[in-house]
């Protein structure tokens, strides 16, 4: 498996995924409480982009959004159903980690659902070292949210 940043997001496989992740989202997520990115709000500059493939097949993706210029917000991570299981959320995690980095952030948070569905996720920052915090950005408390952030050392 190879992982590419990607800015341009055109390739029809990655907009699959992305969909496929926000429909999901609006599915299990209240309207207010959903703040999964859609196409042209991963368009950014603010925006860094990065997709899994294994071949020609995209089996996950995430980003980061800078929120200044030592802290920055994980986003849209996601792994497509036929690669759950094997490894590829903790591969791009320590992939996007890595290069917050090396470009010298101090500090990664998100924002995850509070359900059942968001467990495997939560489970998976925390195994990274990500803990609770409050809210950051522009989060306000919200029951459906969990957010967590990782200093960088």
């Amino acid at each position: 498996m190879e992982i590419k940043q990607d800015s341009r997001l055109v390739d029809v496989r990655i907009i699959r995924l992305l969909e496929e992740h926000v429909a999901e989202m609006k599915s299990i997520t209240p309207p207010e409480s959903k703040h999964a990115l859609d196409l042209d709000g991963l368009r950014v500059p603010e925006i860094s982009f990065w997709a899994v493939w294994d071949a020609d097949n995209v089996a996950g993706c995430g980003a980061i959004r800078e929120l200044d210029q030592n802290h920055v917000e994980l986003k849209s991570m996601r792994t497509a159903s036929a690669y759950q299981g094997r490894g590829v959320a903790s591969r791009l995690l320590r992939h996007i980690v890595a290069r917050c980095r090396e470009k010298g952030y101090q500090r990664i948070s998100l924002e995850t659902g509070a359900m059942d569905f968001f467990i495997p996720a939560r489970r998976l920052y925390a195994k990274f070292g990500f803990t609770e915090c409050s809210p950051f950005a522009d989060y306000r408390a919200d029951p459906n949210s969990v957010f967590m952030t990782m200093t960088l050392s």
